[in-house]
Order: C-alpha cells, then structure tokens, then sequence
C-alpha cells in the first residue's frame, strides 16, 4: 500500500522510504521485454520504442485535456510499459493498450466524480475500436499484471525527496526549488522510451540533482547539496550511476523544449470539441468494427 507522503499525517520520512523501496523491484518493467523494444525495426509489424513514446505523448495530452494528476499519468506510463514488457502486441493494437491503461490508472487514482465514461475517452482520443475492445483489452492488461495495479512511481519518491529537502530548509527560503517544474520534468523523461529501463528513486534522485547543479541562491546551497547528499546515502546509489542518469535527463529535457515534435499535441484534442465534429464523431462511433481477438503471447 502507497501511503501519503505530505501532509501533518505523514509517515516518517524513513518509514515511507522503506515502503517505497521494498516495493519498487516488483513494480518495474521486465528489462528483457524493453530491450526487445529497443532493438525492434520500425517496420509496422512489432512494438519499437518510438510508438510508445508516441502513445504516451498522446495519453499525456489526454491528462491535461481531462485535467488529471501528474500522478494519474505516472501510473499509466508505469503500466503501459509493464505490459509492453511482458507481451508481445501488434502497433495496430498499441492504442487500445496504452487507453486501457490510461483508463485503469484513472479509475485507480481520481476521485470517482471525475472519471469519464469510456465510450466518451474513446471519442474525445479518436480512437477506433469500441467499448467492449477496452474493456476487454483492460480485464487483459490486468490479468498480465496480476492485479497489481498501486506501483511506486518516479513521482511517488520526488515528491517524498523534495519534502525531505524541503524539511531541512528555513521557512523564507523553502520556494528555492520549485515542485511543479520538477514534476513537468518528469513527465517529459516519461516521454522517452530511455527511462522505462531507470529505477522511479534513481530517475527522481537524478531529477533533483540537475536541479541542484542550476541552483544560483549560494547562501542555502551548502543546505541543499548536504540533504541530496544524505538521500544518496540512505538510497546506496553510487556516483557513476547518479552522473549518468542525470547526463540522460538534461539531454531528454534539452531536446524537449527544442523539439516541436517532443511535445504532447493538445491541439489534437482540442478542435474535436466543435459541434459539427462531435456529431460526426457521435453517428461514426457506432459503425466502428470491433477489433479483431488480440493474440496473448508473452515475450
């Protein structure tokens, strides 16, 4: 169980830790199944890296077109990419599979007043297969995982992080760093396909320490660097390893904000609220054929 990590009821800080850590192993995408990702010709007939960088892109643009938490897409990413490391899927399925997670990650952490229903995700998404193909393809994603659906994600321990920081801080310098550009940091590092293969503690450590390298407030650096410090020990992450990541992390962040084409397309989701288009889509829906039985082979 994923216990709060803010708030005046907040575990110890090394309580939460601990439970965090404990799990994160089991909640980690398959390496095996990612480097065949990885390695796989973009030749329309099996999963590459770049479409499901594409399918998250869109299911953040559906985050934000909904309104939901960072940590809704967080779980989503976490799913779609432990199924895509146990099962072999066709690109031609790779939208109902990336939706349906977006959807089990939806019901699992919003509040129940704010979930959409699927026929209306379906529509708003454009996607071409009906609601029994999800719920289908949900009931299977499910089975896959064995119902393991609550992951400690990267956002679960930067969040514990920076209130850790933030705890060894005097209350006038606390707005140093800033929570929400880190967590938008993160969204795009869950854009690229590089960090599935990132432990969530060391891709949230890297995180905060490129944050720390362009801090400018030299009075409370020596502050900060002590409380990472700290948290690098508690964590045993070596130094090698925390470089590397956070050499990855600029480099996705740098090619994110320069590359059109690295950002969520929100457009595409907002000119379909028209009332023409909606009739359109609303008279098409219902003469969509389902989708073919989806094969379930396992890498």
């Amino acid at each position: 169980m994923l216990h709060t990590v803010t708030g005046p009821g907040a575990l110890p800080f090394a309580v939460q830790l601990k439970a965090l850590t404990d799990q994160e192993f089991r909640y980690q995408p398959k390496l095996s199944g990612l480097r065949i990702i990885e390695t796989a010709h973009d030749n329309c007939l099996r999963m590459t890296a770049r479409l499901r960088e594409y399918e998250v892109k869109d299911l953040l643009s559906l985050t934000r077109f909904f309104g939901f938490s960072a940590e809704t897409f967080s779980l989503a990413v976490n799913l779609l990419d432990r199924f895509l490391a146990v099962m072999k899927i066709q690109p031609k399925h790779l939208s109902c599979v990336g939706l349906s997670c977006f959807y089990i990650a939806v019901k699992t952490t919003e509040e129940e007043k704010n979930v959409p229903m699927a026929n209306e995700l379906i529509r708003i998404s454009q996607n071409r297969f009906t609601v029994s193909d999800m719920m289908r393809m949900e009931k299977i994603i499910l089975q896959k995982l064995y119902w393991k659906v609550k992951a400690p994600t990267a956002l679960h321990f930067l969040r514990l992080f920076y209130r850790r920081i933030q705890d060894t801080l005097e209350d006038d310098c606390k707005d140093i760093m800033n929570v929400e550009r880190l967590e938008a940091q993160l969204k795009a590092c869950h854009c690229s396909f590089t960090f599935s293969k990132v432990k969530p503690s060391l891709l949230a450590l890297s995180l905060l320490a490129l944050e720390l390298q362009e801090q400018h407030d030299h009075e409370h650096i020596d502050k900060l660097l002590n409380a990472f410090q700290s948290l690098q020990q508690q964590l045993t992450v070596r130094e090698g390893d925390l470089v590397i990541v956070t050499e990855l992390v600029m480099k996705c962040l740098i090619e994110y904000s320069t590359t059109k084409v690295s950002r969520p397309n929100g457009q595409r989701l907002r000119w379909i609220l028209s009332g023409r288009t909606q009739r359109t889509l609303k008279h098409s829906y219902y003469k969509i054929a389902h989708m073919p039985t989806i094969p379930e082979s396992a890498y």
